[in-house]
């Protein structure tokens, strides 16, 4: 049985989803596994997915980066599918496809691995040398606090004898923003 995997990191990439999730089944994937999670946080569907397959089946993905965030994750994948007696198959490297069921397969997935993650290390760096340099012309300021957007109606919630627990539930907003924005730690 073929079994596919599909991850997109945001709702806004659900074309790219349903995208992923055609092509697998275009495939013969019997059983698609899907979720909209970031690579480096908690992976359920893969995990459900590694679960469901067994000795014979192939676990399919469209790209590599759906599936593991670095060289190590993803040879710890291969090793757990091999494991298993399961196979992996990527469908877009370049133009081709790979198959863990060839040697040749086997070390290309290493290989291309590897590159991935020394780009996505190139990424990263750049990443933070622009916003050095943006920080040190002073145009980069980060990410307004979404809880001080909202200073104005936490006091004015207080004001009127509500309790910070309660603020911060009504406002959606974390307690400890609440304290922040009223200038007092709990219990104070």
């Amino acid at each position: 049985m073929i079994v596919g995997y599909a991850r997109t990191s945001t709702v806004e990439q659900e074309a790219g989803l349903e995208a992923q999730e055609r092509d697998l089944r275009a495939l013969g994937c019997k059983k698609v596994f899907a979720e909209r999670v970031s690579s480096v946080a908690k992976r359920a569907q893969l995990e459900a997915a590694l679960e469901f397959v067994r000795e014979g089946d192939t676990l399919a993905v469209t790209k590599l980066d759906r599936l593991a965030r670095s060289v190590g994750d993803l040879l710890g994948i291969v090793s757990r599918l091999e494991g298993r007696g399961v196979a992996l198959r990527v469908l877009s490297m370049g133009g081709t496809e790979l198959d863990t069921r060839t040697p040749t397969g086997k070390l290309m997935l290493t290989m291309l691995g590897a590159v991935a993650e020394f780009e996505r290390g190139l990424m990263l760096e750049r990443q933070r040398e622009g916003i050095a340099k943006a920080k040190a012309d002073g145009k980069y300021r980060g990410r307004v606090p979404t809880a001080q957007r909202q200073a104005e109606e936490v006091r004015r919630m207080k004001a009127d004898g509500a309790r910070p627990a309660e603020i911060a539930k009504r406002l959606g907003i974390g307690r400890a923003s609440v304290y922040r924005i009223l200038g007092s730690e709990p219990g104070a």
